[in-house]
């Protein structure tokens, strides 16, 4: 176990530091700051032009990535239901890998690219890890071609699982595993004092987009009518805070005017910040559409010691437990209700909060980490 060396490859493309709000990095830093006591160092497979303020947890192998041709895509899918193959997308990925002859036998994990695992070469071993729903656009046979010689296919969460064994051939389906994101309990804390002011902070920490549900918020707030709940809206359309509004977001702010100083809009911020204003906050919403796979910002809400108030929805119910509120996704109606609930009994909300931060800290990332170490330990 002590010898296991393991390479995490992130898409071209991705960032592997705190300034991103990105899902995939955050989780194979965790991992990797997770690593057991003499353990060998993790390495990350980062492309060169990415954020050059990077997490500390791994080794930075650095590549030169090779740029995506409009053609690509549409070739790709051509290929893929005549052939079995899609050439543009293995493209890019090979820089990834162009170095693998002159590392140590190591578990390559690829993250979010199942077209990855055919590159990887003896004498390491290939591990896809899962963080959505990635074989929507592939044929059984084409799964079984791509992933034939896959050692592992890591799932962030139960729900995700079930939904990725629907995609695979016979063959494949007992090689699915699950390793649950964890949580920074460090990072993510409570404040001093729990006990709020006057008015409950409720905070949206997200992507602007419809599937993230920020929008549902805002109806509930206006059905609410109380001027003691106060909302802040965090996120952009993108990781960019810089990056013009989408129709999304310009809808989200007229409404947010009529609401008057009950919402405050801020863009997109890095973890460090956002850290902070969960610890800042008296309830977390995650009022999402989409079927999220994980949804990491619910354990670290909880991890901050606030109640979570989230869609029950993909992988949410599993990431919190008994430790928090589910609502129905899509309804502002039962949203208000929860949000009034929790502005009217102050003891509910903060026992609510304990009971998450309880949760947190018992599903850190040390917990997914002997999850990730059952599974490699299992193909060594």
């Amino acid at each position: 176990m002590s010898a296991r060396v393991d390479v995490h490859v992130l898409t071209p493309g991705d960032h592997f530091s705190p300034r991103t709000g990105s899902a995939i990095p955050t989780v194979v830093d965790g991992l990797c700051r997770a690593a057991p006591p003499g353990a060998p160092r993790p390495r990350a497979v980062v492309a060169r032009g990415t954020y050059p303020e990077r997490y500390t947890s791994a080794d930075v192998l650095d590549y030169a990535p090779v740029g995506a041709r409009p053609w690509d895509r549409y070739a790709d899918l051509a290929l893929a239901r005549t052939a079995g193959a899609r050439p543009g997308l293995r493209r890019t990925l090979r820089p990834t890998l162009a170095e693998q002859a002159m590392w140590p036998a190591s578990v390559v994990l690829a993250h979010n690219a199942p077209q990855l695992v055919p590159l990887v070469r003896a004498p390491h071993r290939a591990v896809l890890y899962a963080h959505n729903l990635l074989l929507r656009t592939y044929t059984r046979r084409e799964v079984g071609r791509v992933l034939g010689g896959v050692h592992a296919i890591v799932c962030v969460s139960r729900s995700l699982a079930e939904q990725t064994c629907e995609h695979l051939p016979a063959t494949l389906a007992d090689r699915v595993r699950v390793v649950p994101n964890g949580v920074d309990a460090r990072q993510f804390h409570p404040r001093s004092d729990p006990t709020r002011g006057e008015r409950l902070r409720v905070t949206f920490v997200g992507r602007m987009i419809r599937d993230k549900g920020a929008d549902v918020l805002l109806d509930a707030v206006a059905l609410l009518r109380r001027q003691d709940v106060a909302v802040t809206l965090v996120g952009s359309q993108n990781f960019d805070a810089g990056a013009a509004p989408s129709a999304y977001e310009r809808d989200l702010r007229a409404r947010a005017a009529q609401l008057g100083d009950r919402v405050r809009l801020r863009p997109f911020a890095p973890r460090a910040e956002v850290a902070e204003l969960c610890r800042d906050s008296d309830v977390l919403v995650v009022p999402s559409r989409w079927a999220e796979p994980f949804a990491l910002t619910v354990l670290e809400g909880m991890a901050s010691g606030v109640p979570v108030v989230a869609s029950r929805i993909g992988g949410i119910p599993e990431v919190m437990g008994q430790a928090g509120v589910l609502v129905r996704p899509g309804d502002p109606v039962e949203l208000a209700a929860v949000i009034d609930a929790l502005a009217a009994d102050e003891a509910w909300r903060q026992r609510l909060g304990a009971e998450a931060r309880a949760w947190a800290q018992e599903h850190d990332w040390a917990w997914s980490r002997r999850h990730l170490d059952a599974v490699l330990a299992g193909i060594a």
